[in-house]
């Protein structure tokens, strides 16, 4: 039987953050994973300050390694098949990254004992303990699998359906002849004009992300065949990307798990917890803070129980409110709204790039301040 003191379920940010910060603790922790790293992982992908500094990366190390890091100083958005507002910052805001490349520099990074191309098969109770797979014991178990994580899925995650994403994308390198519009520093936003979803073009260097993410309601497939369509109209991708095999997956958004999060000597992190933001979508920086988070919990606690962890629930909880902007409002308003706001170059600065999609603390009061 192999033993272990915290055996995370999943190798993406979250798992390899939480990792990493009880590694560095002297904690023996077990990262299992089903994939062999490096994984091909597609995702828009792009990292604020914020994230780079809670990781501590040397972003110097990290290019100088080969490693794909590129600044953004800009985005343009708008509405499919409408106008669009770019918007410069006279610093770096984000960096784009190819997970492929960022998950596995985390996962090496975190020194822990690593178990890939094994899924999780079975996780049962035993006394204080979790045995996994009949074969692997541990008094914690972290699941970080995302949204199909097994070990939300065993403990009887739930989740209220109005709060899942659905998202197709592609990423691809470009050739050298390709001709494509979309700046590397100014990554591309474009929003469905009911506001359950957007569109993006993310240039990182030679490799273009393209991709569209909403709400499932059952219209999702012509969203997508729509914004394809308009992708090569408006040439502001090559055919070849719109043409590419796009590759599906799913999240949930902040507030929709409806079950707890913490059980005895189990956690549920990043997309697992359904921690994504609302507005955005965005969870990779959930991801990281919640299994950060996770860490500092276990290290300043005796006790694996649930009410011993209950804390931990209850900020994550508390920091992750479930309404976005759009669902405070009727259905009919933000149809007719949204296109007039999104061309508003201040709203579009202050409340959807500042707020929405960078987090920025300067900008808590930007929906009173783009309405006076």
């Amino acid at each position: 039987m192999t033993t272990c003191e915290v055996l995370i379920v999943g190798g993406g940010p979250g798992g390899s953050s939480c990792a990493w910060a009880l590694r560095r603790a002297g904690v023996d922790v077990l990262v299992m994973d089903r994939a062999r790293f490096p994984r091909d992982k597609i995702c828009a992908g792009w990292i604020t300050p914020h994230v780079v500094e809670a990781l501590e990366l040397n972003t110097g190390d990290y290019a100088a390694n080969g490693l794909t890091l590129q600044p953004i100083t800009g985005f343009r958005t708008g509405v499919v098949d409408g106008p669009a507002v770019d918007t410069s910052y006279d610093r770096i805001v984000s960096y784009g990254i190819r997970r492929c490349e960022f998950d596995h520099y985390l996962l090496q990074r975190s020194r822990a004992r690593l178990l890939t191309e094994t899924p999780l098969r079975s996780l049962v109770r035993r006394g204080d303990t979790w045995v996994a797979n009949d074969e692997i014991e541990a008094p914690v178990v972290i699941g970080a699998g995302g949204h199909f994580c097994p070990v939300a899925k065993m403990v009887g995650r739930t989740n209220r359906p109005e709060g899942l994403i659905v998202a197709q994308e592609a990423e691809l390198q470009l050739p050298a002849e390709a001709a494509c519009l979309v700046s590397a520093t100014r990554p591309e936003l474009y929003f469905c004009d009911d506001l359950e979803g957007y569109g993006w073009c993310v240039r990182k260097g030679n490799y273009l992300n393209v991709g569209l993410g909403r709400r499932e309601n059952g219209a999702f497939p012509a969203h997508v065949k729509d914004f394809v369509a308009w992708l090569e109209r408006s040439g502001r991708a090559p055919a070849i990307a719109t043409k590419a095999r796009w590759k599906g997956h799913a999240y949930l958004l902040a507030g929709s798990v409806s079950t707890p999060l913490v059980d005895d000597g189990l956690l549920l992190i990043g997309d697992a917890a359904g921690l994504a933001y609302p507005e955005s979508g965005e969870g990779i920086r959930t991801a990281v803070e919640s299994g950060l988070r996770a860490a500092r919990t276990l290290l300043a606690i005796r006790g694996r129980r649930r009410a011993d962890l209950i804390g931990y629930e209850q900020t994550l909880r508390a920091n992750h409110p479930s309404a976005g902007v759009a669902d405070l409002l009727p259905r009919s308003v933000v149809r007719s709204l949204g296109r007039w706001l999104l061309g508003n170059p201040h709203f579009t600065r202050r409340v959807v790039l500042d707020r929405w999609f960078l987090r920025s603390n300067a900008a808590a009061k930007a929906v009173l301040d783009a309405a006076a």
